[in-house]
């Protein structure tokens, strides 16, 4: 819910899957906030042994349900073309399975330097550390982890299910109410300084 908005294709594949499983999952209570593993959502209606095998079809069926459903949030575009305008690489980190990821970034034509998926919370730390990432940009408490883990800059937008309260209560830097500020913020932040060295996005 940094990026993408999705809440439609999630609960599209949530319906599928259900109808395959004869379980009746509440999606809008499921969707209402979106940001941990898939695991952990589905946990709470299927027998513990039931679920890797849910994981499967849930990302299987995904393409079918979940791309061209899914739009772009407002502002995403224009915030990955601000991080370029200064010099910066653009990352995204996402707790997605990677496959399922690249669709929806190739889908909304959107060029980024690298994609890393099926990591989470502050498990992202090392790949923004291996990537030298300095701002990460997220919408959800798990996000604000992985960027305090990973010594970089935390910037929320509450676009996603977490509340501003509960983004600052976890320690994060910088709250925006959408990526439509984050290029302006992005110019104030740096000035004249040197470009940044990288700029990860969920």
């Amino acid at each position: 819910m940094t990026l993408i908005d999705t809440v439609p294709g999630f609960g599209s594949v949530l319906r599928a899957l259900g109808a395959e499983l004869g379980v009746d999952f509440p999606v809008e209570e499921m969707t209402a906030r979106l940001g941990p593993p898939l695991d952990l959502l589905l946990a709470p209606y299927l027998p513990a042994e039931a679920i890797p095998a849910a994981g499967d079809r849930f990302r299987a069926r995904y393409p079918d349900h979940a791309i061209a459903s899914v739009p772009l949030l407002e502002g995403a575009r224009e915030a990955l073309h601000a991080v370029r305008r200064r010099g910066g690489r653009t990352i995204v980190v996402t707790g997605k399975f990677p496959d399922n990821a690249r669709l929806h970034l190739d889908h909304l034509g959107l060029e980024v330097d690298h994609l890393e998926g099926w990591v989470w919370g502050v498990g992202k730390a090392d790949v923004m550390i291996r990537e030298g990432a300095s701002i990460y940009v997220g919408d959800h408490v798990h996000d604000v982890e992985g960027a305090l883990a990973a010594d970089a800059l935390s910037v929320s937008v509450l676009t996603g299910g977490c509340t501003e309260e509960e983004l600052r209560a976890a320690g994060t830097h910088v709250v925006l109410g959408s990526l439509t500020e984050f290029p302006a913020w992005l110019e104030a932040h740096l000035g004249a300084a040197a470009p940044a060295a990288g700029t990860t996005g969920r």
